[in-house]
Parts: C-alpha cells; structure tokens; sequence
C-alpha cells in the first residue's frame, strides 16, 4: 500500500484538462473529467518517453503530443497506434480541495 500524496488542488485543473506532478523522480498526470472526477496515470508516453502533459484531453482520451497515442485516462489502456503499452494508473481521492494519489 503507498502513501496518499498531495498533487495539486482542485482549482487548479479545468474541466477536461491535465496537470503535472512530478514527485520522488516520477511524472504523473492528473486529469479531471467533464463528469467533475479526478484520475491518475503516468505522465511519460509509453511510446517515446514524452511527457502526456502537453497532450490534448477529450472524451475520456488523452493523446500524446509527438505521435498521436491515444490512452484511455481512466484505464490506462493503449488505445491507438504507436503506443502499445498500458500506462499505469493511481488511485485518487479529493479531500478539503485537494487532489492525492497514492503512491
């Protein structure tokens, strides 16, 4: 079981857009949904190790920004070509305003 780690607030995040937090030499990406929910996963493409946070958020979708990786967010799941790896996904809670993951 990891440790429940502040990522960043509420507020900070837009409806379907992301934000970086890197932590303990990781990148993770925090994305909220149109539906006003929190969710975790990898912040580097599974691909060519770019980083997800300047991607495009939309339909459940994040895609990578160098060659169009689609991955689902709330999954992890490899959802188009060239990505064909699973991105890891991390537990979320929101408490007082705030956004944790556990790590």
């Amino acid at each position: 079981m990891g440790t429940w780690t502040r990522a960043c607030a509420t507020e900070d995040v837009e409806l379907e857009e992301q934000i970086r937090f890197d932590h303990d030499g990781r990148t993770f990406l925090v994305i909220r949904s149109p539906e006003d929910e929190f969710f975790c996963v990898d912040g580097i493409c599974t691909h060519e190790h770019v980083h997800l946070a300047d991607g495009l958020v939309m339909d459940g979708i994040i895609e990578c920004p160098k060659h169009s990786a689609q991955f689902d967010y709330k999954t992890g799941e490899a959802m188009r070509a060239p990505a064909c790896i699973n991105l890891r996904t991390w537990p979320v809670k929101v408490e007082g305003g705030d956004v944790f993951i556990e790590i």
